[in-house]
């Protein structure tokens, strides 16, 4: 092989890397080049998808806000009303306290919270719950018992109302009726009263409402003597062993129709003389019959001693 050769031999050898490198620093260039051009269109792309992704969060944080605030405007506008006494006046909160400082701190204590072994937190039982122990002399208690009975209330009506309107202020809670409030349904609504009564009422306070004894030497008071607004507030704050009927257990008609048909038991006239609890003909057989025996064992010894 001559020099030439050799010189083209090397000469091939010699350039061939560089020309081989030279294609591959083109290629490395394409693909930096093509990963930069990738890259660029994946942030292209990724940018406009999180733009619209953003959109679509404030869209339904919108839509969802508009239909509660819909929904919720038109429960307040169409649900029924409780018929609370809204009329109440800073003087009337400032007159309760006072009556509360007199009468009621020494067991509820200053704040409402209560006293350990002495008397239950007021915090939450609004007005109706005053309305109710206090008007029908529950409260103020003389003593500590498990029960308390019905008794002559202490204070007037204005003044119970303004101790109910200081506890409301503290605490919150089931509202007092006003007093023009319509309590009471017409006869049209007695039989679904009736059946309400039944299926709420009847099992502690008996059929015809006259109470009836209950666990742990408690009873269930005689319905005869409380008045409309009375029954409406313990039904709402259910005391001593009655449960609560809220507006959600008996809607405000339903309570109306109830205090209809215990108003009606209430002046319903028994015919054919007394009516011995409308318990019916059998407690009359048997008062007879004890009373006839008694007759009858009286006559016996009375005719043993004169013979």
């Amino acid at each position: 092989m001559t020099d030439e050769d050799h010189l083209d031999a090397d000469g091939d050898l010699g350039f061939a890397p560089a020309v081989v490198d030279s294609a591959g620093a083109d290629t490395a260039g394409a693909d930096t080049a093509g990963a930069d051009t990738a890259v660029a269109s994946t942030a292209g792309r990724t940018a406009p998808r999180r733009r619209a992704g953003l959109r679509r969060r404030v869209t339904s944080l919108a839509v969802l806000v508009g239909a509660l605030t819909v929904v919720g405007g038109g429960y307040a506008m169409l649900a029924p009303t409780s018929g609370a006494d809204d009329t109440v006046s800073s003087q009337d909160v400032e007159a309760g306290r006072q009556l509360y400082i007199n009468s009621c701190v020494t067991c509820h204590g200053a704040n409402l919270e209560g006293v350990a072994g002495r008397g239950p937190t007021l915090v939450g039982t609004g007005s109706a719950d005053v309305y109710f122990q206090v008007s029908t002399g529950r409260m103020p208690a003389p003593t500590q018992g498990a029960l308390e009975l019905r008794k002559v209330p202490k204070f007037t009506e204005q003044e119970i109302l303004q101790l109910g309107a200081f506890v409301q202020s503290k605490g919150g809670g089931p509202q007092v009726p006003a007093a023009d409030a319509n309590l009471r349904a017409g006869s049209e609504a007695l039989g679904e009263g009736g059946e309400l009564f039944r299926l709420n009422c009847a099992s502690c306070h008996g059929a015809t409402g006259h109470g009836a004894p209950l666990s742990a030497g408690k009873i269930a008071p005689d319905l005869y003597r409380a008045t409309d607004r009375q029954l409406w507030t313990a039904m709402l704050v259910g005391p001593e062993n009655m449960p609560v009927f809220s507006n959600n257990q008996l809607t405000p008609e339903q309570k109306r129709a109830i205090i209809a048909y215990v108003e009606n038991l209430k002046t319903t006239k028994d015919p054919g003389g007394a009516g011995l609890g409308r318990i019916g003909p059998v407690a009359e057989g048997l008062l007879i019959w004890t009373a006839g025996l008694g007759v009858l064992m009286v006559s016996i010894l009375w005719i043993g001693a004169r013979l």
